[in-house]
């Protein structure tokens, strides 16, 4: 009963409350090394191990088993690692000095243009499909809003006109438009490539694309299959276009 002693002054109150402040720390323990699966161990700008790798220890492995017949995974032991040999230079021997490009950051993907070793799968939905697809092989979708940017011409940055849009990729499950495809030969020439749908701006006349100017749309990333984005390939498109809001024009990187 609540009053009685077992020893001391310690009674079942206290018993209660040293057995939550227990399970409390064990529930902060354990929340913070399954935290731990992704990251970890640590390391400093040049990969080294950090010398402060946080009181709690690395989790042993945990296997994950993936759905739709993709493999399992094993963290944090079989995490993905950095991309190697980064066409990166530190600006200078103090610690924390940033690091600049030196090749093409665009093409060699650092900086603004990074992008990180994603899958080379598709994202798919909650049955099992390819959550993005052309727009041109889904019969049940049409535009039913705003301007159809099919046929226009597309403009770069530095205002030249280099293809036109062909087609656009919608995520199924969100009924949204993720990219658009550029054909950029109008004669047909099957030299397309996409581009993200939030880095374009649909006009009356023409696509506009600030980002990138003539000589940089050959570099653009390319996908293996004609109806199918993987994660990987997202990302380097993702990167690459987004990295030219800084990296297209030379001489506005060098000012």
């Amino acid at each position: 009963m609540v009053g009685n002693t077992f020893f001391g002054n310690f009674d079942l109150a206290s018993a209660a409350i040293w057995m939550f402040w227990i399970f409390f720390a064990g529930l902060i323990y354990y929340l913070q090394t399954e935290n731990m699966r992704e990251g970890y161990p640590l390391e400093d700008e040049v990969g080294n191990a950090a010398p402060n790798q946080g009181p709690f220890p690395v989790p042993a492995d945990k296997t994950f088993h993936l759905r739709d017949g993709r493999g399992a995974l094993t963290v944090p032991s079989g995490q993905r690692g950095d991309r190697e040999d980064l066409a990166l230079a530190q600006s200078s021997v103090a610690a924390g000095s940033p690091y600049v490009p030196t090749g093409d950051p665009m093409l060699d993907g650092v900086g603004p243009a990074s992008w990180a070793p994603r899958r080379d799968v598709a994202e798919l939905d909650a049955h099992g499909h390819a959550k993005i697809k052309p727009l041109s092989l889904l019969p049940d979708f049409h535009v039913s809003a705003g301007r159809d940017p099919r046929g226009k011409p597309v403009v770069g940055g530095d205002g030249e006109v280099v293809g036109r849009i062909t087609d656009m990729w919608v995520d199924v499950p969100e009924s949204m438009v993720r990219y658009l495809t550029v054909d950029l030969n109008p004669e047909g020439s099957g030299k397309t490539r996409l581009i993200p749908m939030t880095m374009a701006r649909i006009d009356s006349d023409r696509v506009t694309v600030r980002a990138l100017h003539a000589h940089n749309w050959e570099g653009l990333p390319t996908i293996r299959k004609a109806d199918e984005v993987t994660l990987l390939e997202e990302d380097k498109i993702c990167a690459y276009v987004a990295g030219g809001t800084l990296y297209a024009d030379p001489n506005a990187m060098n000012a």
